[in-house]
């Protein structure tokens, strides 16, 4: 390995923790498209191998968030259990998917979700006495069988899109369970950390996953991503919404043309 690829993939993990220390969302979103572009990855060894970096900058992100308080663990394992088994049945369907489609599809779907973050960002209060009276989850039992049921359709819809189980928990957990956007963005990173170890363990018993660059690259995103995830936690939240939405946004347009070309 290079001087310059070891250059690159320090930069490609600190740009990852900062997207991961701030939304919460998976780094595969940032990991996959640039080490298929910068460096001579397949495009199955660049999933292998953000997965094990997702492990550590996860991990490292949801201790910062923890220590803040900002980590809900009961109704983050009942998200997690439904999202492996949905994950089963979304990479069934997969399979007769075109990848070109899926990835403008998901695209598409981090720009409508970076714009409904940001504009929860400005009207956060508004939006919470709306979703109050749409969804009332009153009693444990009702949040337990809601959290399943959403991670069921997280782990199908990530495993129909092979990425971004953190962008769809983060969505769900702001509007439909009602998290403030602090405690959301925290469990998200922990549900990620679950979720990153089993992929990573079937990704490396098949010979795809670089254990050294995912190694730099982790290393360097968890510097980045304590970073932001401190940031995020004691900056206002609708600035944090304004920030998130605009990255998710920047995100969505680049994976788009990425997949047009």
């Amino acid at each position: 390995m290079s001087i310059s690829q070891i250059i690159i993939m320090i930069f490609i993990g600190l740009f990852t923790g900062i997207v991961t220390g701030l939304t919460g969302a998976s780094g595969v979103m940032v990991v996959v498209p640039c080490l298929t572009i910068l460096s001579d990855f397949s495009i199955h060894e660049a999933i292998g191998t953000s997965l094990m970096i997702n492990i550590i900058t996860a991990a490292a992100i949801s201790y910062v968030y923890y220590k803040h308080g900002n980590i809900e663990l009961k109704a983050g394992i009942w998200i997690a259990v439904g999202s492996i088994l949905g994950s089963q049945v979304g990479s069934f369907f997969a399979a007769g998917i075109k990848s070109m489609g899926l990835g403008i599809a998901f695209a598409i779907f981090m720009i409508v979700m970076g714009i409904l973050i940001w504009w929860k960002g400005i009207n956060s209060q508004a939006i919470a006495e709306q979703t109050r009276g749409i969804f009332k989850l009153q009693t444990s039992k009702q949040k337990i069988f809601a959290s399943l049921g959403l991670g069921l359709f997280v782990g199908i819809m990530t495993g129909i899109f092979g990425a971004g189980g953190g962008g769809m928990i983060l969505i769900i957990l702001i509007f439909v369970l009602n998290f403030p956007l602090h405690l959301a963005i925290g469990t998200s990173a922990f549900l990620m950390t679950i979720t990153a170890c089993s992929g990573t363990i079937g990704y490396g018993l098949q010979g795809n996953v670089r254990v050294i660059p995912a190694l730099i690259i982790g290393l360097s995103s968890v510097v980045s991503g304590i970073t932001g995830a401190r940031f995020a936690n004691r900056v206002n939240e609708q600035i944090l919404g304004k920030v998130v939405g605009v990255i998710f946004i920047l995100l969505g347009i680049i994976m788009t043309i990425l997949n047009l070309k």
